[in-house]
């Protein structure tokens, strides 16, 4: 039986490290413990909960709300993970950085959007990105010589 790190499983789920956590201390999702205390979760869970949620792990991302811990398919196929590197709350909206790889992309969501996620620097988080357009724009050779 192949089991898998937290972080591995995350991965396979398509959701973040600290919620698969907050998942396992909550006691749904089954897992062994190491002789170092770590917890591993046997494939055959990580399936379990890809069948529960009925879809393919590719599509699948995490939202926490009131009713708790839910797994959700989103359309989107444009996912940036990236660590969390600034936020900034104005009144009713919230300002969060993300830093992905040597880049940074930045939203702005409602700050109840921001308590709900709990959103902190240094925490692990996905962009989805969803656009009808994308351009690229490059400076035409001749252009340069002018």
């Amino acid at each position: 039986m192949a089991v898998l790190t937290v972080r591995e499983a995350a991965d396979r789920l398509g959701i973040g490290y600290q919620t698969l956590k907050r998942w396992i201390y909550k006691g749904s999702v089954r897992t062994t413990r190491t002789d170092g205390g770590h917890h591993r979760i046997a494939e055959s869970e990580v399936e379990r909960l890809l069948a529960t949620s009925g879809g393919s792990e590719r599509t699948r991302v995490s939202r926490r709300g009131r009713t708790g811990g839910v797994l959700m398919l989103v359309s989107g196929r444009n996912r940036l993970r990236g660590i969390v590197e600034e936020v900034r709350r104005d009144g009713l909206v919230a300002q969060v950085r993300l830093r992905i790889g040597d880049q940074q992309i930045t939203a702005v969501i409602t700050r109840d959007a921001l308590d709900e996620l709990g959103l902190k620097r240094g925490h692990e988080a996905t962009a989805l990105v969803k656009a009808t357009e994308v351009m690229i724009a490059r400076e035409a050779p001749d252009a340069a010589r002018a």
